[in-house]
């Protein structure tokens, strides 16, 4: 088995010793842990439960989105974002990430290059962000349909490869084994093996996690294809093709607009791939 890179969680200055959303406090909690231990109604025993927070980006001082994340990972999720996004449309253009941990949640406050920063200001959107569905913060159809990334270029994949992956992949959720509530995103070589995993409580999230941690190592040269533990939606589908992925292989169902998605960008999409199946839509 390939060695799974997934990084520690690398927490920021706590913001007091307790959260609270709405009329719940959690004592002894920091805004930038991961998971939760508490014990449920009537239980003997403590168990953990999966972190679910307000994560707000700024750009060069803008609010830019608000989304629900876990907060691990951050640096990777906020340079991952940008990329996902169209922020940024290389690393070096983000030139730097501070995180401020809060008591109703955390900020990343990105600073960007001056023509970047230039880019957004002409194509200004506004994101409520969530970890379900949707394309938060399009103001219209035409905005829907102008927001396309380039074709891509599929690698040349065995289904025992994508079979390889998703075991590894599972293997490589150590924090979902501790809570059962978190999707994975992998970086996989061309036969199966992971090498980067990330999670979150959101599949977005966790691939926007995935994209920023490739950008930032050698994995960003080299083939390999995307493993998801979730179903395959259009905007997985739109953010790995931002990153230039050509392959995305998820362990559920697609939807009809993921198929299309990938079909129009030339992307090879797999569903259902678990119990000695795959199933290619694109």
């Amino acid at each position: 088995m390939a060695t799974v890179e997934v990084l520690p969680l690398r927490p920021a200055a706590p913001a007091g010793n307790s959260y609270h959303r709405g009329h719940v406090q959690f004592p002894n909690f920091r805004v930038t842990d991961a998971l939760l231990k508490l014990r449920p109604v009537g239980a003997s025993a403590d168990e953990e439960i999966a972190v679910e927070m307000p994560v707000a980006l700024t750009v060069n001082g803008v609010s830019q989105a608000v989304m629900l994340a876990t907060p691990a990972d951050l640096e990777d999720f906020a340079l991952g974002f940008a990329l996902a996004e169209g922020w940024i449309h290389r690393p070096g253009e983000l030139l730097d990430i501070e995180t401020e941990a809060r008591a109703d949640g955390i900020e990343l406050a990105l600073t960007v290059t001056a023509a970047r920063e230039q880019g957004l200001k002409l194509r200004r959107r506004q994101l409520a962000g969530r970890t379900g569905c949707g394309l938060c913060g399009l103001e219209s159809l035409t905005d829907f349909a102008a927001l396309q990334p380039p074709p891509v270029q599929p690698p040349d994949v065995a289904p025992a490869a994508l079979a390889r992956a998703m075991l590894e992949l599972r293997h490589a959720q150590v924090l979902n084994a501790r809570c059962g509530g978190l999707h994975a995103a992998a970086w996989c070589a061309l036969d199966g093996g992971v090498g980067l995993a990330r999670e979150d409580v959101g599949r977005h999230n966790a691939l926007d996690k995935l994209i920023g941690a490739r950008a930032k190592t050698a994995a960003a040269r080299e083939a390999g294809f995307v493993a998801m533990s979730s179903r395959a939606s259009h905007e997985l589908v739109h953010k790995a093709a931002m990153a230039g992925i050509g392959l995305l292989a998820c362990v559920s169902a697609p939807s009809s607009l993921a198929v299309g998605t990938a079909q129009r960008l030339g992307l090879q999409l797999w569903a259902f791939v678990r119990e000695g199946r795959a199933t290619r839509y694109a």
